[in-house]
């Protein structure tokens, strides 16, 4: 499957199931888990568990404005891509993220023995019950979770915009 097959995929099947609670910091480092369901292409059935954490940084250096570094995220590996391609190709159909680091650490990946929205259930109870309010859950295509957890970084962006616009204004009026 190519780069725009797989974009289009993890658009229409992608589920942010539930969202962290927590904004992002403007001004230290913000550590995002997730925890990612997909059905598995090997076992009908069965649910793929991804859990790992994205880290949003401000880079070391200065960078030009919507130029986000993205690591870990495996495109090399998987498309051949590397990250200023996802970059540019996500900029042409309008996708700017902040010109910040994102960097993409996979803690483990397991199989859940069920259907997806089973698993579904089973994460978001566990992480109601243990009043996590830190985590995301996203479900979406195997084949293409890099762009599902784009996707999840990217609704967390959006959810909080409005917060920091006031915060933007009131320190403004203060000052």
């Amino acid at each position: 499957m190519d780069i725009e097959a797989n974009w289009q995929n993890a658009l229409k099947h992608t589920d942010v199931v539930r969202a962290r609670v927590l904004p992002l910091s403007t001004q230290d480092n913000t550590l995002l888990p997730y925890i990612f369901l997909a059905e598995s292409s090997l076992n009908r059935g069965d649910t793929v568990v991804r859990k790992g954490e994205v880290t949003v940084e401000k880079p070391a250096i200065i960078l030009p404005e919507n130029l986000p570094q993205f690591e870990g995220f495996e495109f090399d590996r998987e498309s051949a891509l590397r990250h200023d391609f996802i970059t540019a190709f996500l900029m042409v159909r309008g996708i700017r993220f902040p010109s910040l680091r994102y960097q993409n650490k996979i803690e483990s990946l397991d199989v859940f023995e069920g259907h997806v929205t089973k698993a579904s259930d089973y994460w978001n109870e566990k992480l109601r019950g243990m009043e996590d309010v830190r985590t995301g859950l996203v479900r979406g295509p195997e084949d293409c979770w890099q762009f599902s957890i784009l996707i999840l970084i990217a609704h967390q962006i959006l959810r909080q915009a409005d917060g920091d616009i006031r915060k933007l204004m009131e320190k403004y009026r203060r000052d």
